[in-house]
C-alpha cells in the first residue's frame, strides 16, 4: 500500500487546477492511473476523465454537473487518491474508477471569483453562476437522441462505452444539509450516511424541497421516481426528469446523487412535528411571492440597459427560469391556495426549514445574477445596484442569523462526500445481481412504474 504525495485541498480547485492535480497523480502512478479527454465543452475546454485501476467492473463518478457546486472536483481527486492507496477499492473489487473531473468547465470558470474565498454568503451569491435549465448538461429535456450540448453528448457516449455497474453524480447544497438520491435502493446506505454525517458534523437534510413527493429509503436518502414528461417550470424544480442519471440503466447501472452542503443548517434535520405548520407555510409562500414580485419589478427597470453587459443573454436565462418558477412554488406551499391534485405530504419541522431555505435561495440567486449584470454593464441609470446590494445583504443575514447557516470547511465537505460515495460503491457491488459485470444486458430494462402508481 502506498500514499499519494499531493497536498490536501483546503479550498475549491479551479478547472485548471483539477487538470493539473490529476496529471500529477498520473505521473506518480502511470501503471494504475490514466487521464484521457472524452470530449470538449462549448467554449473549447477539455473534458478530462481520470481512471484508476484495471478491474472489469466500471464505476463512473461525475463531478461538476452544476457550475456553482465545486465540491465534486475536490472529491474526485480524493477518491482517486484513495483508490490508488487501497487495493480493496480496485483489485479486490475487480473495479475501475472512472472520474470525470468536471462536466461543465465553462460554468465553473464563471464561478472562479468566489472559489478561492473569502467564503461568505455575500461573496458567493454576488459571484454565483449557474446556466439556465436548457444549458445544464445532465438534463435531457428532449431525450438522449436529441441531446445538443457537447458536454451532454460526451457523458452519454461515456456511459454507453463503460456500461458502469455504479454511477455517482456529485452535487453541492449551498445552504442546508447533505442527502442522497438513488435510482434503486441500496439497503444500509441511510445508516452509513448518518454515521458519516455525525462523525464530520454535517447536518442531514430530512426534507429537501425537490424530494417532497419522493419515496424515502431512510433518513436523508430518497428514491428518484422514473422520468416523466413535464413542463419547463416543473423540470427546473423537480429532478425527476429525463436525465443522464437514468440513461445508463439499460446497462444495469444504479445511480447515486450525493449532495454535500457548503453552509450547514441544523434545523433541516429536525424530524419533530412543527408547532404551527400552517403559519410557517403561509409565511414562506407569501415571502417568496413578495420577493419574486420585487425582483420582477427590478428586472423590468434594468433589462433595457443590460444589453451592454458582456454575455447578457447567458446571465438572463437563469434569471428568467427562477422568476418563472417562483409563483408556482409559492402557490404549492401556500395553505390558502387549494391544490387537490397534489396536496403537500405530512411535513416535519425540518421540511419547513428546507422550504424556507429553498424560497430564499431562488430570490438570492436571482438578485446575485442581476447584481452581476448591472456591474458588467458598467452603467446603472436606474440606480438598481444599491437596492440589489441591500437585498443580497439582508437575505444573506436571514440565512446566517435567521436560519443559523454556518460555513463547513472545504476539506470536511470533501471528506463527507467521498465517504458517502465509497459507502454507496460498496453497497452497489454487494447488491448487484449474482455474476453481474458492467455491460451485462437485461438488468433494469423493465418498464418504469409511473410515480402515481407507486
Amino acid at each position: 500500500m502506498w500514499r499519494c504525495a499531493l497536498p490536501p485541498l483546503l479550498r475549491y480547485p479551479t478547472v485548471d487546477e483539477l487538470g493539473a492535480r490529476a496529471a500529477a497523480l498520473v505521473a506518480r502512478h502511470p501503471r494504475e492511473a490514466r487521464l484521457r479527454r472524452i470530449g470538449t465543452s462549448r467554449a473549447g475546454s477539455p473534458l478530462w476523465l481520470l481512471s484508476v485501476g484495471h478491474g472489469g467492473r466500471q464505476a463512473l463518478v461525475v463531478a461538476g454537473p452544476h457550475a456553482n457546486e465545486p465540491v465534486g472536483g475536490a472529491t474526485v481527486l480524493r477518491l482517486a487518491e484513495r483508490a490508488l492507496a487501497d487495493p480493496r477499492l480496485t483489485e479486490d473489487a475487480d473495479a475501475t474508477w472512472n472520474l470525470l473531473l468536471c462536466l461543465d468547465p465553462d460554468g465553473l470558470r464563471r464561478n472562479e471569483n468566489w472559489l478561492h474565498g473569502p467564503y461568505t454568503l455575500g461573496n458567493y451569491f454576488r459571484n454565483f453562476f449557474r446556466p439556465g435549465f436548457l444549458e445544464q448538461p445532465e438534463w435531457l429535456p428532449e431525450g438522449a437522441d436529441r441531446a445538443g450540448l457537447p458536454e451532454t453528448r460526451a457523458l452519454l457516449d461515456l456511459q454507453d462505452e463503460l456500461r458502469p455497474f455504479f454511477q455517482c453524480s456529485l452535487h453541492g447544497v449551498d445552504v442546508g444539509g447533505g442527502f442522497v438520491e438513488l435510482t434503486r435502493d441500496l439497503p444500509g446506505l441511510a445508516q452509513r450516511v448518518a454515521h458519516c454525517a455525525a462523525r464530520l458534523g454535517i447536518p442531514r437534510e430530512l426534507g429537501p424541497y425537490d424530494t417532497l413527493y419522493w419515496p424515502s429509503l431512510g433518513p436523508a436518502v430518497y428514491r428518484i421516481p422514473p422520468p416523466r414528461v413535464s413542463d419547463l417550470a416543473a423540470a427546473i424544480t423537480e429532478a425527476a426528469v429525463e436525465s443522464t442519471w437514468f440513461h445508463p440503466h439499460r446497462h444495469g447501472t444504479v445511480t447515486a446523487i450525493v449532495e454535500a452542503p457548503m453552509w450547514g443548517v441544523a434545523g433541516v434535520e429536525d424530524a419533530s412535528p412543527p408547532p404551527d405548520r400552517v403559519a410557517v407555510l403561509r409565511t414562506v409562500s407569501h415571502t417568496l411571492r413578495h420577493d419574486a414580485a420585487r425582483l420582477e419589478r427590478l428586472l423590468a427597470r434594468i433589462r433595457p440597459h443590460l444589453l451592454a453587459a458582456p454575455d447578457a443573454a447567458r446571465l438572463l436565462a437563469p434569471v428568467d427560469d427562477y422568476l418563472l418558477v417562483c409563483p408556482g412554488l409559492a402557490d404549492t406551499w401556500d395553505p390558502d391556495v387549494a391544490d387537490g391534485a397534489r396536496p403537500l405530504p405530512p411535513l416535519s419541522t425540518g421540511h419547513l426549514a428546507a422550504l424556507r431555505i429553498a424560497g430564499r435561495r431562488l430570490a438570492l440567486r436571482t438578485a446575485g445574477l442581476l447584481h452581476q449584470l448591472v456591474v458588467r454593464a458598467g452603467t446603472d441609470p436606474t440606480g438598481a445596484l444599491p437596492e440589489l446590494d441591500r437585498l443580497v445583504d439582508d437575505w444573506c443575514a436571514d440565512y446566517r442569523d435567521g436560519c443559523g447557516a454556518r460555513w463547513i470547511p472545504v476539506a470536511r465537505q470533501v471528506e463527507y462526500q467521498s465517504r458517502v460515495v465509497l459507502a454507496a460503491f460498496e453497497l452497489a457491488g454487494r447488491y448487484a445481481p449474482a455474476g453481474f459485470r458492467s455491460g451485462e444486458p437485461g438488468w433494469g430494462s423493465g418498464a418504469a412504474v409511473p410515480m402515481h402508481r407507486e
